[in-house]
């Protein structure tokens, strides 16, 4: 097994549950006490968490995987965001009150909904010192996470990592060495509007999807040559029937969501597929005076619509946020993919673990092949 094999894993919100399915799938065809075979984890938003996660088991696979599976199968909304009416509406007051009020620059961040819950789930469950150790003991190489900077409108990586691998600077977007701390998680998890930006340094960073023009340079950089993505992107029931109707509000904030999570990735993975035909075609005896190296991927993704499983749950979201989703016009039969990124419901949850593992058991052979599983 290659020491230069990365875990990418997309954002997307609650639909990171998916991931945990597909690492449910891969985990079984590994002995107990056998550690990540990912000696490089990369995560964006959501996916920063599981990534985060799975670092810190990084000496037994089998053991990180069922931590993440405990906690997504266990989870409630109001472990991520405040989903009482005096969360819901006394934030959103209380932002409403701020904004007419002040002239000053202003000195709380501005979001939807007030996350302090999921900080204090993170504070509980991640022992960021483990990290360290399992770089120093050779069970994991590097793991990275993606923000986007406010300031610059660069994508800044965080990475902790072996000490052979150094910081880097291309356009609009870097890397850099540091120790990863709960700020991290939540300013690469801030989705936009939607949860607060985090203050790191004297910079301001949120979702690390909005400004991540190469998602997958980061596992690159970090001295990977092989990649698994794990990519939250998932068909939907309309895309091939022409809307009769203007789209709604809803509809359009969903599609944001999509391009900001998805887009990219795919992208990225259409360039890195072209640099390989491109080597390909170059004689063996040039190809080291070449900045470019064959990189091996591979892909993983949900193979039914996420949103139409998320409204199968809509009834179990709190009565507060109900009414917020309604009065911007989302119901259990919006065509809205909004739901599938904030439903963090257990039940819900659940159903996506369900999926990931059942995609990922259709393709075990291309997988096992991929990771050299005999």
């Amino acid at each position: 097994m290659s020491d230069k094999t990365a875990l990418v894993f997309g954002g997307g919100g609650a639909r990171a549950a998916y991931q945990v399915g597909v690492l449910k799938a891969i985990v079984q065809f590994y002995s107990r006490n056998h550690g990540i075979p990912f000696k490089v984890l990369s995560g964006t938003s959501a996916g920063c968490i599981n990534a985060t996660a799975l670092a810190t088991y990084a000496s037994c696979f089998h053991l990180g995987v069922r931590k993440l599976e405990w906690i997504w199968s266990n989870l409630s909304i109001d472990q991520i965001y405040s989903a009482s009416f005096t969360g819901v509406f006394g934030h959103i007051g209380k932002m409403a009150f701020k904004g007419m009020l002040s002239k000053a620059p202003n000195s709380h961040p501005a979001s939807l909904f007030n996350n302090e819950p999921l900080r204090q789930l993170l504070n509980n469950l991640v022992d960021f010192k483990r990290i360290d150790r399992n770089i120093h003991r050779g069970s994991l190489n590097a793991i990275s996470l993606d923000a986007s900077c406010f300031d610059t409108s660069f994508c800044e990586t965080f990475f902790q990592a072996k000490a052979s691998i150094q910081n880097w600077q291309r356009a609009r977007r870097s890397g850099k060495r540091t120790m990863l701390t709960t700020d991290h998680l939540l300013a690469s998890a801030a989705i936009p509007l939607i949860f607060p930006t985090v203050k790191i340094e004297q910079s301001y960073y949120g979702d690390g999807s909005l400004h991540q023009f190469s998602p997958l340079s980061s596992p690159i950089h970090l001295g990977a040559n092989r990649i698994i993505a794990i990519n939250l992107e998932s068909p939907h029931k309309n895309e091939s029937q022409p809307s009769p109707h203007y789209p709604q509000v809803e509809t359009i904030a969903g599609h944001l969501l999509d391009t900001i999570f998805s887009d990219t990735i795919n992208s990225d993975l259409e360039r890195l597929l072209r640099i390989n035909k491109t080597l390909a075609n170059i004689p063996k005896a040039y190809r080291g005076s070449i900045p470019l190296q064959h990189i091996d991927a591979l892909v993983i993704k949900p193979s039914e619509d996420l949103s139409e499983i998320a409204a199968q749950y809509f009834h179990t979201i709190p009565i507060a946020f109900k009414i917020l989703m309604k009065l911007m016009g989302i119901t259990g039969q919006s065509d809205s993919s909004i739901v599938s990124y904030l439903l963090f419901d257990k039940d819900y949850c659940k159903a996506l673990i369900r999926l990931g593992y059942e995609d990922t058991m259709c393709q075990i052979d291309e997988i096992k092949h991929f990771l050299n599983i005999r």
